[in-house]
């Protein structure tokens, strides 16, 4: 009897379901067209009790017309850094069906400078994003009074 027990608990496993909701209408969705566009939505959706106080790195998940479908807050750190997760970045992507990211992170300095580890990370994060053909189109570094784009100074 207990040999019957053990083999029903090896045949129950946790049920997944892959959902994405969007409850704006894709002709209301914002259009990316260049980096000013994906600083403005940032912004706008960045808590700005927290902006200049700790760093959080966030992505805009796209689709191929670069429409917003979302942004999702991969990580809340320090005042000098956060960690940066790749699996987390390609599953909110990949949840969304998305064709395209943009990642930003800000500086609570207020240094629109990119870091050594920036630019790291950034690399790694192209290079997963190639295996996924999901295209990291630009990587913002943001703060209350105007941003950094790696795209525009030709770091991708």
């Amino acid at each position: 009897m207990e040999s019957q027990v053990n083999n029903i608990n090896l045949l129950e496993v946790a049920e997944m379901q892959l959902v994405y909701r969007n409850k704006i209408k894709a002709s209301l969705r914002p259009s990316i067209t260049r980096a000013d566009d994906a600083y403005k939505i940032f912004l706008n959706n960045w808590d700005e009790d927290r902006i200049e106080m700790v760093e959080q790195f966030k992505i805009m998940v796209l689709n191929r017309a670069n429409k917003v479908l979302g942004i999702f807050e991969v990580s809340t750190g320090g005042t000098t850094g956060t960690v940066v997760d790749l699996k987390l970045i390609f599953s909110a992507a990949l949840h969304a069906n998305a064709s395209a990211i943009i990642l930003a992170h800000n500086h609570p300095s207020g240094n629109l400078k990119p870091s050594e580890a920036d630019k790291t990370i950034t690399s790694k994060i192209v290079d997963a994003g190639k295996l996924l053909d999901i295209q990291v189109l630009d990587h913002l570094i943001i703060t209350t009074e105007g941003f950094f784009s790696f795209a525009d100074e030709g770091l991708l």
